[in-house]
């Protein structure tokens, strides 16, 4: 099997998009990546698109073939992939299998969604209807388990509530170099401290925003991307898990059993291992979900990433940068686009294409988390030697 090389990638200006719908983000992150890539819209063998909920959100079926429509890449043959909150790194997934499998030798991956025009708790409601009928019954949101998680958290590992606080922070400053960021500005740790309660003891700033973007890369064999460029990436590890779709029935929940399987299996493809890894984004789409994700990914002992964080470890300055791009929390959460806009950042920064983000890294990291750990995709990339 040949490996699976990227050669381009796109992400388009995160936030409130007014006046566009899921279609106009979806073609203006797939032309950029053409571009980028240099690669003719007539040569896409394969188009996946990464999407949750546009049925949901704006009554719009059918987005991959009227992309293929809209890019003049027909008769590309198309697929929606919805994994949820980590349909991008889902969508990751499958174009990946498109090219390693030898079915395709060119592969866009397009994710996106449109969110904004929803009122919070509409939009709210239909990232809810992820979980499970019974929880979902008795008024359930992904926040309710973040808060409860937090909390149980806080107080088995003694972790104090600013360190919950610093993640927020530290990725509000990254966020500030990202151009394409929803939030282009610092926050200090007063103001993650001091503001309204959501789902205690977590506030407004340990939250991600509800976010419009779109976000795209191409990919394709080694020996194609050498034809193209001398700047790519390759996909060295990959591999995605569930969890119990009930969160309440696992033994442990501050261990998401998906992140844990998936990361074992993506260091097993790779050879590497987590002392490996330069640069990593995580699915921050609560500020507890960064603790259990780089403990469940072997960077830190249970119950000691906090500590981590205290000490400047995971800054972009520290041993591991994380969340460089400003993760969910700073960047945003288009559902479908995120775990793309995560495979974006690390390419960006094994390829030397980050700017003033720019971190010293040769093997990256992101790991997309759909809804409270039920799913779970962890990628590798290496940059091309």
């Amino acid at each position: 099997m040949e490996r699976v090389a990227i050669i381009g990638a796109s992400m388009t200006q995160f936030g409130q998009r007014e006046g566009e719908w899921i279609m106009d983000l979806l073609a203006e992150a797939g032309i950029e990546c053409l571009e980028d890539a240099g690669v003719d819209a007539d040569d896409v063998d394969h188009l996946y698109v990464s999407n949750m909920a546009s049925g949901e959100f704006e009554g719009q079926t059918g987005v991959p073939n009227a992309l293929a429509h809209d890019l003049d890449a027909m008769p590309a043959y198309t697929q929606r992939v919805d994994q949820t909150s980590s349909s991008g790194g889902a969508g990751i997934f499958a174009a990946w299998q498109s090219v390693a499998s030898g079915a395709s030798d060119m592969t866009l991956l397009v994710g996106g969604e449109k969110m904004t025009h929803k009122t919070t708790g509409e939009a709210t409601d239909v990232i809810a209807s992820l979980t499970h009928p019974v929880e979902y019954k008795t008024g359930v949101t992904l926040p309710s388990f973040a808060g409860l998680t937090a909390r149980h958290y806080l107080e088995r590992f003694d972790a104090p509530r600013e360190s919950l606080g610093k993640v927020a922070v530290k990725n509000h400053k990254n966020g500030v170099d990202n151009p394409h960021a929803q939030f282009q500005k610092e926050i200090d740790l007063e103001t993650v401290l001091e503001s309204p309660i959501v789902a205690d003891p977590l506030r407004l700033y340990d939250f991600c925003p509800i976010t419009d973007g779109s976000a795209a890369l191409m990919l394709c064999p080694e020996s194609v991307a050498q034809k193209y460029t001398d700047e790519y990436v390759v996909i060295s590890g990959i591999d995605g898990a569930t969890d119990t779709h009930v969160v309440h029935e696992r033994e442990d929940p501050t261990v998401m059993g998906g992140v844990v399987e998936s990361g074992e299996g993506a260091y097993e493809m790779s050879g590497l291992g987590p002392e490996d890894i330069d640069v990593a984004e995580l699915h921050d789409m609560f500020t507890i979900l960064e603790f259990l994700q780089m403990e469940g990914l072997g960077f830190a002992e249970q119950g000691e990433a906090w500590t981590l964080v205290e000490d400047g470890y995971t800054d972009r300055d520290g041993q591991l940068p994380i969340n460089t791009s400003g993760g969910l929390k700073s960047k945003g959460h288009p559902l479908g686009a995120s775990g793309v806009a995560q495979g974006v950042e690390i390419y960006e920064q094994l390829v030397g294409e980050a700017g003033p983000r720019q971190v010293d890294a040769d093997v990256g990291l992101c790991c997309n988390v759909g809804g409270f750990g039920n799913c779970v995709i962890t990628t590798i990339m290496e940059a091309a030697r």
